[in-house]
């Protein structure tokens, strides 16, 4: 079944080293559009993001969220920079004693020069921290894929629901449409004995008429092809794939074959069954916008 572009999904999980949360969401989009935000100095995990969602999802503006806190040592290591510190210490010294200050110095004074300390970041095992991202990050794909079944069969429901309506107008079309011209072949008889009186009348002249206007609102061909589109139609969303783009199309053939059923027809009744063929395949395709 047709999956919805809309979706959001999340999940954790804790190990000795990290305690990490993926948490991912989209929005219905022409493309395949990603935002990745991790925390700082995991940059690196961006890439094997991407290539892994694309091999998941395949439209939508998705973003994506990955925290991860440092449950074990501090990647951080900080020393002092001892040879720096003897000499500024030094100098402090000698600065008190050549104008006769008082020779203390508390800690939180000497700490804020900056120079007083060497601040390093351990090195990051890139692919032991990626595997357990990725490892989190599937399990929040899954819950967000299966919120996109969800969302996707309720909007297939809605799009067969509408299918069958419009099934029933061009059912109304079709068995109207015969009956337009056997009710136009009348109106011309009538017409014409009306100011010919009961002069014979040309059989042959009303059959040629009669011919010409069946030709011109026959719509036949145009409710055939409908019915094919629609059945293309119910026949996609039964695939487990990406349909979004398809169905599109197809849609949009669906309203020209509309329209010209439309222009062809004289029979107000046939008019009015097209403007609600028109107004379901309208709604048909907001829906789909939706689908994946």
């Amino acid at each position: 079944m047709a999956k919805s572009m809309t979706g959001y999904g999340r999940a954790t999980a804790q190990s000795e080293t990290f305690d990490i949360t993926a948490e991912i969401k989209a929005v219905n989009h022409r493309y395949f559009e990603l935002s990745v935000k991790v925390p700082r100095g995991y940059s690196f995990l961006e890439e094997r993001i991407s290539s892994f969602l694309k091999q998941k999802i395949s439209r939508g503006k998705i973003e994506v969220y990955i925290s991860i806190i440092n449950l074990g040592e501090s990647d951080t290591v900080i020393e002092i920079n001892k040879e720096y510190t003897d000499a500024y210490v030094k100098a402090l010294g000698e600065l008190a004693e050549s104008y006769a200050l008082e020779p203390r110095f508390p800690v939180m004074s000497v700490a804020q020069n900056s120079e007083v300390f060497k601040i390093t970041k351990k090195q990051i095992d890139e692919d032991a921290v990626s595997e357990e991202v990725i490892d989190v990050l599937s399990q929040a794909v899954d819950n967000f894929i299966n919120m996109r079944m969800v969302e996707g069969q309720r909007l297939c429901d809605d799009v067969i629901s509408r299918i069958k309506l419009i099934e029933g107008f061009v059912g109304f079309v079709e068995e109207k449409s015969p009956q337009s011209v056997k009710l136009y072949r009348e109106r011309l008889e009538a017409k014409i004995k009306e100011l010919i009186g009961e002069v014979q009348i040309d059989e042959q002249r009303i059959l040629t008429e009669t011919a010409i206007y069946a030709d011109k609102v026959a719509v036949a061909e145009e409710t055939v092809r409908l019915r094919s589109h629609l059945k293309q139609v119910e026949e996609l969303l039964e695939k487990d794939e990406p349909i979004g783009r398809k169905l599109d199309f197809i849609v949009q053939e669906m309203n020209r074959e509309a329209n010209t059923t439309g222009s062809k027809s004289q029979d107000i009744e046939i008019t009015n069954a097209v403007v609600e063929i028109k107004a379901e395949i309208e709604k048909i395709r907001e829906q789909i916008q939706n689908l994946e």
